[in-house]
């Protein structure tokens, strides 16, 4: 008998001290980010939830940026860059929005009747190492 209770009481203590890391949630994007874009900047917002009860979330948004003529001929290497960007924010009842923009710069520029395009568009939770794929060209 007196064994039985020691393995009660040890079966408790160790569900209070791992119920913190399983209530920690289930992170996910909330719908699909929104992307903007003005000039050679592209924009995304969005919103990631099932964070519990964490503070802050770092968040990356990654595309691919190129040069395309009036022709809609894509560009050769020069023509074309990787861009970030990236920050933290802040988690409030577990889940965080968030806002990043990222900005090409192309050397020379890319100036009328050029025009920048963005594509592979992908948002990352850094912090849960989730990711989300914007489909389609910028």
């Amino acid at each position: 008998m007196r064994r039985l209770v020691i393995a009660a009481v040890m079966a408790m203590l160790a569900s209070l001290l791992f119920a913190p890391a399983a209530y920690a949630g289930s992170p996910h994007f909330v719908g699909t980010t929104s992307i903007t874009r003005a000039d050679t900047s592209l924009t995304a917002t969005g919103k990631i939830a099932g964070l519990g009860n964490e503070d802050q979330v770092q968040v990356q948004l990654t595309a691919t940026a190129q040069c395309v003529n009036p022709g809609s001929n894509k560009p050769q290497a020069g023509n074309k860059q990787s861009l970030a960007a990236e920050g933290t924010f802040p988690v409030q009842n577990g889940k965080a929005n968030f806002t990043l923009t990222a900005t090409a710069t192309f050397q020379p520029s890319c100036s009328p009747p050029m025009t920048v395009e963005f594509t592979d568009v992908m948002v990352t939770d850094l912090t849960h190492n989730i990711s989300q794929s914007i489909p389609g060209t910028f």
